[in-house]
């Protein structure tokens, strides 16, 4: 990645953490303390003026995988 869109994400994530602290200190919660296999994740998205849509996934081994692979990349 180029060091001027390496700033500017760095800089969204700043933007991000001061816009949403409460998502961010839940999800790093759960970062830090891990997700064993099989934890299911839900996620519902609520558009305006829209009905709610839910979707889930149950957690295997190769999303593991693909999770440290990611911290290995920090």
């Amino acid at each position: 990645m180029n060091p001027g869109n390496m700033m500017k994400l760095i800089a969204a994530l700043g933007t991000f953490r001061n816009n949403h602290p409460k998502f961010v200190s839940f999800a790093e919660h759960f970062l830090r303390t891990g997700i064993p296999e099989d934890t299911v994740i839900e996620v519902t998205i609520t558009r305006p003026g829209e009905e709610s849509v839910t979707s889930n996934l149950k957690v295997s081994v190769s999303d593991l995988e693909l999770f440290a692979s990611m911290k290995e990349m920090r």
